[in-house]
Order: C-alpha cells, then sequence, then structure tokens
C-alpha cells in the first residue's frame, strides 16, 4: 500500500514536472515568435520607410526638373520674343515713300514745364536719312540742324528719340510716336521729359512740302 502511494505520488510528481517543463517550452516558443514577428515588423516598418524617403526624394527631383524646364521655357520665349522684336526693327533704311522731306508742324497739348507753353506752335523740316547702322530723323530749320533723331520703323509706325547729353546740366528726353503714315501726310504725338520733373505732350503732323 506504502508502496502503491509513493509510486503513485513519484507519478503525479513527473507529471507535473513535465506539464511545467512543456508550459515553459511552449511559452518559450510564443515568446521566440512574438520576438521574430516583432523584428519582422520593424524590418517591414524600415523597408517601408526607406521605400517612402526614396518616393519623396524622386518627387524631389522631379520638381526640380520640371522647375529647370519651366524656366528654360521661360526664358526661350523670352529671347524668340527679343528676336521677333529685333527683326521688326531690323530694316536699316527708310522706305522710299517717307525718304522725302517733310514740313512739320508741332504744336503743345499738354505741359507743367515752364519751357514749353500749351498753344505753342514750331514749324520745321524734317529729313528721314539713315547712315550704315541706324535711322536717323533730322530736324532743320533755317538751314540749320537743330535736333537729330534716332529712328526705329516696323513697318506701320515710326519711333523716334532724342536726348540730350548727360554732362547737360538740362537733361531733355524726346519722344515722338508717328503712327497715321499717308502718301502724302504723316501724323502723331511727341512727348518731352525735362530733367524727370515734367512733361510736355504735343501733336505732330508732317506734310509734303
Amino acid at each position: 500500500m506504502k508502496d502503491n502511494l509513493k509510486t503513485n505520488l513519484e507519478i503525479l510528481q513527473y507529471t507535473k514536472y513535465m506539464n511545467v517543463k512543456s508550459g515553459k517550452k511552449i511559452l518559450h516558443t510564443i515568446l521566440i515568435l512574438l520576438l521574430f514577428v516583432s523584428c519582422n515588423d520593424k524590418a517591414k516598418q524600415q523597408e517601408i520607410a526607406d521605400r517612402e524617403a526614396k518616393l519623396l526624394e524622386k518627387e524631389k527631383s522631379l520638381a526640380s526638373k520640371e522647375a529647370d524646364y519651366a524656366f528654360l521655357v521661360k526664358m526661350r520665349d523670352s529671347i524668340y520674343k527679343i528676336q521677333k522684336k529685333d527683326t521688326s526693327y531690323a530694316t536699316k533704311k527708310w522706305p522710299a515713300a517717307i525718304l522725302s522731306p517733310w514740313t512739320g508742324k508741332v504744336i503743345c497739348t499738354e505741359s507743367n514745364c515752364t519751357d514749353y507753353v500749351i498753344g505753342d506752335q514750331r514749324i520745321d523740316s524734317w529729313e528721314f536719312t539713315n547712315d550704315e547702322t541706324q535711322l536717323l530723323c533730322k530736324i532743320i530749320n533755317n538751314n540749320k540742324l537743330i535736333r537729330l533723331y534716332n529712328g526705329k520703323y516696323d513697318g506701320s509706325e515710326i519711333n523716334l528719340r532724342y536726348v540730350t547729353d548727360s554732362t547737360e546740366s538740362k537733361i531733355v528726353e524726346m519722344n515722338v510716336l508717328l503712327n497715321d503714315i499717308k502718301p502724302n501726310k504723316i501724323k502723331g504725338t511727341r512727348t518731352v521729359t525735362v530733367n524727370n520733373q515734367c512733361i510736355a505732350k504735343f501733336t505732330v503732323e508732317l506734310t509734303r512740302p
């Protein structure tokens, strides 16, 4: 009887030991699995982060290239505009119909300059000419050259400009726009600025002498 009880107790203790040992193994296995899953998740998270970083870098590179392309297109268009403008003024000779001498009548219509009074008028001879490099227009009175304009002509309108030397005490800038051109009459306007402080405006009418 005692021997059987001892044997049963030993079996019970052994079974308990095996159960505890088995439980520890299961727990250890679970911990290893959790650790593996955790490491695997971290690796995936790092992989995702790396992909996102590379994608962001590609987006930045693409944005930079797009900005460079837009800048180049803008610069190209600007160059085309300049070239087109230069081409429109490329002619270095006045048309034959303009070359003949004209009688010019200039009347002041607006002024806040003391040198010019509204209603004043002046009649001079206008001669369109050119040298080897540019278009010119001479203003002559009593057979004396009183002013020389630099000119531009685009086929539809004439632009004339005159500026006094920068060393002079009074800086006068004159701009003439002749945009009504007919065979025997040319009309337009002249704007005069004195020392960038006052402005006078005039009507201009050129007729055949």
